[in-house]
């Protein structure tokens, strides 16, 4: 008989509030949330940690593929190519939360520079009884790049938004991201491998730390957000500072060069 159950993890966790606090510290923020406070939109990525031992890491510091709920995909380079969610009610500091991971698909394709593995995961967090929050992670994976061969050209963002912030971004503030996040993914603090292995100019900035930055954004334009979208468009450096653009709900991220980063939709 065929198995059709969905392939599924489940986590708890404390939403603790010292943790929040650093993360309002590292983005520069007032340090506010106390036992009890509403938790600010996507800050549930800073728990749920799921720490591994060494013999089960990639050679770029994430957990072996295979292991876990992602199968076994063969290629080597991974990256959180976007997400949407849907906020159905705060997450508060200080009390117990539940996820549930499930493997909605996986997907193979042969793309311009090779073979191409895409991977949905649905995020439902609960607390008290109640689902709080529906995340849907898209990741990719792909091949090294061949020695020689020219980067894809990226988009070029739009210049017509009508409320603009300037961010910027340090080794150390990617670490300290990485951290929190319980992130080892060699690219944001390792910049011989991520220059010489990954073939990138420099340490990459988060995209999830870019989401975030526009969610915070988002939510002092509209108080508060029920459903958020965004999707990478091209990897910024840690030295680069990045533009976030808002025009009545659409969100982008330009890079000094103009070429588009993020793109993301905000309600």
């Amino acid at each position: 008989m065929q198995n059709d159950a969905p392939i599924q993890t489940r986590q708890t966790d404390v939403m603790d509030p010292a943790r929040a606090k650093a993360l309002q510290a590292t983005l520069g923020l007032h340090v506010t949330i106390e036992d009890g406070s509403p938790l600010p939109p996507f800050f549930h990525q800073i728990y749920f940690w799921q720490p591994e031992p060494p013999t089960r890491l990639g050679r770029d510091g994430h957990p072996k593929t295979g292991l876990g709920i992602i199968p076994d995909l063969g290629l080597p380079r991974r990256m959180w190519a976007g997400g949407r969610l849907a906020f159905h009610g705060p997450l508060r500091a200080g009390r117990v939360a539940e996820k549930v991971t499930t493997l909605e698909s996986t997907t193979r394709k042969d793309g311009r520079t090779g073979p191409l593995a895409f991977v949905t995961l649905r995020h439902d967090i609960w607390q008290d009884g109640v689902i709080r929050v529906t995340e849907w992670q898209d990741l990719v994976y792909r091949e090294d790049p061949a020695p020689g061969t020219p980067a894809p050209t990226p988009p070029t963002a739009r210049t017509d938004e009508t409320a603009a912030e300037t961010a910027s971004f340090t080794s150390t503030l990617l670490f300290r991201y990485s951290a929190l996040t319980f992130n080892g993914h060699r690219i944001h603090y390792d910049e011989p491998y991520s220059r010489g292995t990954e073939g990138y100019d420099g340490l990459v900035t988060h995209g999830p730390l870019l989401a975030q930055l526009l969610m915070l954004m988002a939510e002092r334009k509209l108080g508060k957000l029920s459903e958020f979208s965004f999707r990478a468009s091209s990897p910024l450096m840690h030295h680069e500072d990045a533009t976030l653009c808002w025009s009545d709900g659409q969100m982008w991220v330009r890079a000094p060069d103009g070429r588009q980063n993020m793109t993301a939709q905000a309600r």
